[in-house]
């Protein structure tokens, strides 16, 4: 009898790249899959306790920074946002420096409710505290990379990051443990030490941006 059934090839074959987005991809389905299961537990959805979440670390936003922030569209945060008012935990604000402005405020409730969204990572800090101090200094830095080579692709809002921070210097101490400079606490600091989301952050003009990114890059990436 002849066996007509094809010869099963071998899948092709997958480029480190690949690999690596395919993992990312991992995680971020993981991170979506607790926070709505956190979510479920705190009676928000991911949305909300992300809004939570940017409003405590980012005092008196406007609905519209929240929305950019988010990179979500104003329709869904305003929807959000009037959910979290009808809950008691945030408030809409007159600006004291801006009568016209309107920023969202957390209540007490709130407060507590963001500090229980901000340990909805936790797992995941579980996991990365494993790692070797100088392993994830490494991916700090490759974190502050991929970030900023989405963004600029238009692919995830801009972060307040401290390589496009004014009160950042990078490769300015001879000390590999801490290399850079924060010129806000006036401190050395270290790849461990670097922010995606920083409250203190204050854009650094373009061109001073892109001095500090050539710098960390070069510097860095002899340190990889």
């Amino acid at each position: 009898m002849i066996n007509d059934r094809p010869t099963p090839s071998a899948p092709p074959a997958r480029s480190p790249a690949q690999h690596i987005a395919a993992g990312l991809a991992r995680i971020g389905l993981a991170l979506k899959s607790q926070a709505w299961q956190q979510g479920w537990a705190d009676d928000l959805t991911p949305t909300q306790g992300q809004i939570l979440a940017d409003v405590a670390t980012h005092p008196a936003r406007t609905l519209g920074a929240v929305a950019e922030a988010l990179g979500i569209r104003p329709s869904t945060a305003s929807e959000a946002v009037a959910v979290l008012e009808a809950k008691g935990l945030l408030t809409k604000e007159r600006d004291l420096g801006d009568g016209r402005r309107l920023a969202l405020a957390l209540t007490s409730t709130g407060r507590t409710a963001a500090e229980r969204v901000a340990r909805w990572p936790d797992f995941l800090t579980t996991v990365v505290e494993e790692l070797e101090p100088a392993e994830q200094g490494v991916l700090l830095r490759l974190l502050q990379r991929l970030i900023r080579a989405l963004q600029e692709r238009g692919e995830i809002p801009v972060a307040s990051m401290c390589v496009t921070c004014r009160y950042f210097r990078p490769h300015v101490h001879d000390n590999p443990a801490a290399p850079h400079h924060c010129a806000y606490v006036n401190a050395p600091i270290g790849d461990r030490d670097l922010r995606l989301d920083c409250a203190e952050h204050r854009s650094a003009s373009p061109e001073e941006a892109s001095r500090n990114w050539e710098r960390f890059i070069g510097a860095s990436a002899g340190a990889l």
